[in-house]
């Protein structure tokens, strides 16, 4: 029903995490609930990979905990990364298409697009822009595409203009 607020997740409670890319599932894994204003759902998860994961600028290994912070009205999701003894590695961000939440799942589409902000805030990355152009997005659906970039954009200004903290309060 348009105007109505969509019910909020209870903080403490399991759900699972499916991320679809190209309309093809790309990994579901099992997260936490730390807060939901009906809007921004917050959840922790360990590390999903099989493995370690080297980026080259960050790796993603067993004892990871993602802090990952969704919005059913934005474009992309933050992901605040911290290893095993709780020191914080960086923030990982993802464009996707507003998240969804269906009884016990939250669904996000991934765009491609990603943005990584170290720690310190010293190092700024966009990534796969490459895949995006490759994903035929912008030809397919030309809104979506720009709605991507903008969500992009917007990700790199918040990492280079004094971080992404206010975004996340829960």
């Amino acid at each position: 029903m348009a105007g109505t607020t969509p019910e909020a997740l209870p903080p403490g409670s399991d759900i699972t995490v499916r991320l679809v890319k190209r309309e093809r599932e790309k990994v579901r894994y099992p997260a936490r609930v730390i807060g939901d204003d009906g809007n921004h759902v917050v959840v922790r998860a360990p590390w999903a990979g099989a493995g370690t994961r080297d980026f080259g600028f960050v790796r993603f290994e067993h004892g990871d905990v993602f802090t990952e912070h969704y919005w059913r009205d934005r474009w992309f999701a933050i992901k605040e990364v911290r290893d095993a003894r709780g020191s914080l590695k960086g923030w990982y961000c993802d464009v996707t298409r507003p998240a969804g939440v269906d009884g016990a799942t939250l669904a996000v589409t991934d765009l491609d697009l990603d943005l990584w902000c170290s720690a310190d805030g010293g190092t700024v990355l966009r990534l796969d822009e490459d895949e995006f152009a490759e994903s035929g997005l912008a030809e397919a659906d030309p809104q979506a595409a720009a709605q991507a970039w903008a969500a992009l954009d917007a990700l790199e200004r918040l990492a280079r203009n004094g971080g992404f903290g206010p975004l996340l309060a829960v």
